[in-house]
């Protein structure tokens, strides 16, 4: 399931959202997947620096992200 769409460097991005807690942590964090509509494209899984301790928290913290936020974000992790 597609979460938002961004388009970065004359590409479709399409990105989903997880939330991922680690052993001996309570704080839930926040990972993207940037799929490219590319298929030769690769698939990134970057972790987000925003974190929780509730998971439904996260994901409404998530929902404030903008697409620019989240374009620019994923330009950082292809360069």
């Amino acid at each position: 399931m597609v979460w938002r769409v961004v388009e970065h460097d004359a590409r479709r991005w399409h990105v989903t959202i997880a939330a991922e807690r680690r052993a001996n942590s309570a704080e839930w964090n926040l990972v993207f997947s940037f799929r490219s509509a590319d298929p030769e494209q690769r698939t990134l899984w970057v972790t987000y620096p925003l974190s929780s301790a509730s998971k439904a928290a996260l994901f409404a913290q998530a929902d404030r992200l903008s697409s620019d936020t989240l374009a620019a974000f994923l330009a950082e992790h292809l360069a």
